[in-house]
């Protein structure tokens, strides 16, 4: 009988919700949401979301496991949308300046279960580090 209590719209995995609910994931692998990742989530959500998707996602996040979710959409991914999820983890888990363990061993996660090797993300890696290196601008 509480059933009738749950909604009962359940979230379309398109590729934009897929890195909205893994980026939630991320943000919440440390156990805390950090300001800066949180302006990272809004500014990659993009002028058409909505604050019901955006709800919608948090939802689906707090109800269904990482590894729940990463089955159900990883076949429906091709390998830029994988690709473009996986770097937008990185550049949330290290908005606040560090990687935490719990947040680089969710990503461990992510890549497998996406079939990425260190090989492809070596160089992407090293980008975000140039792009986050601020500290030349004052060089």
């Amino acid at each position: 009988m509480f059933g009738m209590f749950k909604s009962q719209t359940a979230l379309e995995l398109t590729p934009r919700n897929a890195l909205v609910v893994s980026l939630i994931y991320c943000m919440g692998a440390d156990g805390e949401m950090d300001q800066e990742e949180i302006g990272h989530l809004v500014s990659v959500l993009g002028p058409r979301a909505s604050r019901e998707n955006l709800e919608a996602c948090m939802k689906y996040a707090r109800a269904n496991k990482p590894d729940a979710f990463l089955a159900a959409v990883s076949p429906t991914l091709n390998d830029a949308q994988k690709l473009c999820i996986l770097l937008n983890m990185v550049d949330s888990a290290m908005a606040d300046g560090e990687a935490e363990a719990e947040e680089q061993a969710l990503f461990a996660r992510f890549q497998a279960a996406f079939g990425m090797s260190e090989e492809v993300l070596r160089s992407h890696f090293q980008t975000l580090v140039a792009k986050n290196d601020r500290a030349v601008l004052d060089r």
